[in-house]
């Protein structure tokens, strides 16, 4: 666990759809559809609820972020992130990535949110190296803690061990 300007920063190994955090971060397409991977998983895990909110918001910008209801989650609410596809790294790709995770924290705060949990944005079908990803997503975290505090908790859960070590090391690089 690190601490940024009184705000806790933990990165564990586990399924999002499982914390109990007033919400969790979906690494969700642009027309806010669900599919595979976390987006699948979220939208399978929180039932019809989050979806029908979804069809009402008209989809999602690549690198930006809107709300919902968790559903049947136990998170009370779904930050819907849009992430980009990673092409090489030469298309705004990074700039992108940290809006996303800026966005997501700006949304929690906006709605007076204390803890927030996130996935690996764009590290799955998207494509984007899992270390640079990491650097980003930490970077992005404490620029926005380091300014706002009314956000406690911010998690990293994160599926794979291999992921896991990844993110733990370049945390302690960066935070």
């Amino acid at each position: 666990m690190w601490t940024v300007n009184n705000t806790r920063i933990e990165v564990v190994q586990g399924d999002i759809t499982k914390e109990h955090v007033d919400a969790i971060v979906n690494a969700a397409n642009s027309r806010l559809a669900g599919g595979g991977g976390v987006d699948g998983a979220i939208h399978r895990a929180g039932g019809p609820a989050i979806m029908a909110e979804c069809r009402k918001l008209g989809g999602c910008d690549t690198g930006d972020a809107k709300i919902t209801t968790g559903g049947d989650l136990p998170a009370k609410y779904v930050i819907h992130a849009v992430g980009p596809v990673y092409h090489g790294g030469g298309k705004g790709e990074a700039e992108l990535l940290a809006s996303c995770y800026r966005r997501s924290l700006e949304v929690a705060a906006e709605n007076g949110l204390k803890s927030i949990a996130f996935s690996a944005i764009s590290c799955g079908v998207y494509g984007y190296p899992i270390p640079e990803a990491a650097r980003i997503a930490m970077s992005a975290v404490k620029g926005f803690v380091g300014s706002y505090t009314q956000v406690e908790l911010v998690r990293f859960v994160l599926f794979s061990e291999d992921v896991l070590q990844i993110f733990k090391h370049v945390a302690n690089d960066i935070l």
